[in-house]
């Protein structure tokens, strides 16, 4: 049944504001309609931007490139250690360097198809269109993609798209944008538009009015709470795997900024879809902290198999190819071993549980670059991968270029997030939410070299205009001072809560915590739910917690520099996200994309979506810590792609 069948309307609550008009118009018209601030009223108004990664680095630069003042404040002792940097594999855009026929409707149809029709239809139109500007200007920056023979940027192919689209620079392209986007932000800074705040960690969201006005933060190298006011306020705090506990995320990702926001007001839209990445080194035993991701441009060149055999644990060179199962390219022969990640998490996962994994664990399945360095010779694909191979060898000390990888799915981007506009803002006026921290351009699944398109369009192009539609209105106001009481109650909070945390007294540290918590994530709300088990780990969820607030121990002092006490914070963040996370898994009966609910597949497998019920965002509102949170729907309308089952065979 199609969307337009649905009978269900939007809430009144979120108003998406998509401008009328042909897709492929939409944003030129709106942009052409959004209001103005002259360049010389730009330095009378301040915009406090939360996190330096792509999304937050770039729109701390191009604001104040633009003229406006900005405080940009992040937890890194430099905005280069942002995660964004740990983004191997590429970055889409549809220049059709290759031939392929590629074009924007092409991007569009495959990144609107690969998130299982859970996304903004104008968002999505939007990223493809935007993402040619971005190779322009990171070119002209001066970042260093992969060129082919004749000089033009080479590209290559990633999962759920049958043409080459993805520009890169080796395995490190992450890497690479992000200094690109940090060099344009310390521009900034030595000529005074930014103020940065290093080693900053943003706690709580002040409001004044019912809008954004500020945040109170804890300097984590002196543990002093201090607030800091502007006109609005930018969240790029990027997204929250981590409350699973072992992710490929680094330790220090959170949810704070944007749980904290949630709770002052934001809705938190779609938080259930959380993608797992297929190409990750498997876990070497329990006390490991966090894991490793393999770029899936590995795919490109690399074939998955596991032995046909259950239980056949011969060395993958001593298993001729006759025993071999390629399962990805014997399930999904169109798209092989470049299957979204989704449906090729999926496939690993089966064959695992029919006995087949490999490694010592047996929870793993090979990636096999054997066939490309025979074909293409061991000097091209080093060119493409080196780094990657290194990278492996001396996690798990055994040489690629000899056997094949071991890879197996686990926790890697959250495709929910804070809800917001067209205009990328909240349900809070003057908050913004940019990056993975917002819900809006992947649906109910991410396909690759995407998440640092949509974090470098938001911040390079979309933020800059539609942030300033919204300045345009307050020209003349003056933010209140810190010493205001919206700030003064709100920094009191901070500290009342620091406290509570502090002054437990228990006798577990919080990583115990949360190390059990990830794993009760992970086996009851990770690449396959049911019903039974989401209310299960409900009530085991509920039951570490109050464990937690009666057991925690914060050693040190809740006023100086402990890193004890901010890991106590996240963790008792990432407790109340995980509760919203099942219960928005429990209420959405259907499978799509990262969102696998057992009871709801076809006969062979594959996720079973249900267009009359569930074409809609599910924004949540907080109510209180001891209430339900509010559901409320945006409904999706799909006028130019159409609704499909979701085949790559």
């Amino acid at each position: 049944m199609s969307a337009s069948s649905a009978t269900e309307h939007s809430s009144p609550r979120l108003d998406s504001r998509i401008p009328p008009g042909a897709l492929a118009d939409k944003w030129q018209r709106h942009q052409n309609a959004l209001r103005l601030v002259s360049p010389a009223n730009r330095r009378r108004f301040e915009i406090i931007v939360v996190g330096s990664g792509l999304a937050g680095a770039s729109a701390a630069a191009a604001l104040a490139e633009m003229g406006y003042r900005v405080r940009c404040i992040t937890f890194h002792d430099s905005p280069r250690r942002a995660h964004s940097v740990s983004a191997q594999g590429g970055i889409n855009a549809a220049k059709d360097y290759g031939n392929d026929s590629d074009s924007i409707e092409r991007l569009f149809q495959d990144t609107i198809k690969g998130g299982d029709f859970r996304a903004r239809e104008a968002n999505v139109y939007r990223l493809a269109e935007v993402a040619n500007s971005i190779i322009d200007h990171c070119v002209a920056q001066g970042v260093p993609f992969n060129r082919d023979y004749g000089g033009l940027l080479d590209v290559r192919s990633f999962g759920g798209a049958q043409v080459a689209r993805t520009f890169y620079t080796r395995g490190q392209t992450g890497q690479q944008l992000l200094l690109g986007a940090y060099q344009a932000l310390m521009r900034q800074v030595d000529r005074g538009q930014v103020t940065l705040h290093p080693r900053t960690e943003m706690l709580d969201l002040v409001l004044h009015d019912g809008q954004a006005r500020g945040v109170v933060c804890r300097d984590l190298l002196s543990g002093q709470i201090n607030s800091y006011s502007g006109h609005a306020v930018v969240l790029a705090s990027g997204g929250y795997a981590n409350v699973y506990y072992l992710t490929t995320n680094a330790k220090a990702c959170n949810s704070t900024a944007l749980w904290r926001a949630h709770r002052r007001g934001a809705f938190m839209a779609n938080p259930c879809f959380t993608q797992i990445h297929p190409t990750c080194i498997p876990p070497a035993s329990e006390q490991q902290g966090k894991l490793t991701l393999m770029s899936e441009s590995l795919r490109n060149d690399g074939r998955v198999w596991v032995p046909q055999a259950a239980g056949d644990k011969r060395p993958p060179n001593e298993i001729p190819e006759s025993e071999r199962d390629y399962f990805l390219e014997r399930k999904y022969p169109a798209f092989g071993n470049l299957a979204p990640r989704d449906i090729s998490s999926r496939a690993a996962k089966e064959v695992v549980d029919e006995g087949r994994g490999v490694g010592p664990s047996g929870v793993g399945v090979y990636l096999d670059l054997a066939d490309s360095i025979a074909r293409l010779g061991k000097r091209a694909i080093a060119e493409r991968y080196g780094n990657l191979f290194e990278m492996y060898q001396m996690i798990t000390g055994e040489d690629p270029w000899q056997v094949p990888m071991r890879i197996y799915p686990a926790p890697h981007y959250t495709m929910g997030g804070l809800w917001v506009d067209y205009n990328l803002m909240s349900t809070i006026p003057g908050l913004f939410v940019i990056g993975e921290a917002n819900f809006s351009d992947h649906g109910a699944n991410r396909l690759g070299a995407s998440a640092l398109m949509q974090g470098l369009a938001d911040g390079y192009f979309i933020l800059p205009s539609t942030l300033t539609d919204y300045l345009a209105g307050h020209l003349g106001e003056q933010p209140p001072a810190t010493d205001h009481p919206a700030f003064q109650q709100t920094q009191r909070d901070v500290a009342e809560r620091l406290d509570r945390l502090h002054n437990i007294n228990g006798s577990r540290s919080a990583d115990s915590f949360h190390r059990q918590l990830g794993k009760l994530m992970w086996e009851g709300c990770g690449m396959a739910r049911e019903a039974t088990q989401l209310r299960e780990l409900q009530e085991n969820i509920g039951a570490l917690r109050q464990e937690f607030y009666k057991d925690l121990a914060v050693p040190g002092s809740a006023s100086g520099v402990n890193q004890e006490l901010e890991k106590a914070a996240r963790v008792e963040d990432f407790f109340e996200l995980a509760e919203l996370m099942v219960r928005d898994a429990l209420e959405r009966e259907e499978s799509c994309g990262g969102h696998f609910r057992v009871e709801h597949q076809s006969s062979g497998g594959e996720a079973l979506r249900d267009d009359s019920r569930f074409a809609h965002v599910t924004a949540w509102e907080y109510r209180g810590a001891e209430q339900p949170a509010a559901q409320h729907h945006e409904q999706l309308s799909f006028e130019h792609a159409s609704l499909q089952e979701r085949s790559y065979k």
